[in-house]
């Protein structure tokens, strides 16, 4: 296992983009936390191809950017597990990749007093109350 410092740029195979110029397009995206088990995909730019857990942290002016155009990047390119984390309303909405590989299915919200478990990762669990516990009001 490795840690890697942030900006970290993860460049995720963009189908809509790379059909409509007919060649292969990326977008670079650079995720708050990132898990990649396959060490085949990290190279010295950072990451080519889907982490296994994204995790993005919201901020004011961020939302809209984490919530929609985000999500719907990463289930189209494969990401098996994407949480938001909300440190405002103290929740944690966890989506998870469904059976097609391209979009994610209902969202899984937790909030400060609940764990969460990784499905990716079923012996990862955070209890939120501990992660909310340091936010600065």
């Amino acid at each position: 296992m490795r840690g890697i410092h942030c900006p970290f740029d993860v460049r995720l195979y963009n189908k809509a983009k790379s059909v409509k110029a007919n060649k292969d397009i990326y977008t670079v995206v650079q995720p708050d936390i990132c898990v990649i088990c396959d060490a085949s995909k990290l190279d010295d730019a950072g990451c080519l191809g889907a982490p296994d857990l994204i995790v993005e942290i919201l901020s004011p002016g961020n939302s809209t950017k984490e919530m929609k155009t985000k999500k719907d990047l990463y289930g189209e390119v494969g990401v098996p597990e994407y949480w938001i984390v909300d440190p405002e309303r103290e929740t944690l909405t966890r989506f998870l990749l469904q059976a097609d590989g391209e979009s994610y299915g209902l969202a899984q919200i937790f909030t400060s007093g609940e764990s969460v478990r990784a499905d990716v990762f079923p012996d990862l669990e955070v209890a939120l109350g501990e992660v909310f516990s340091d936010v600065q009001r």
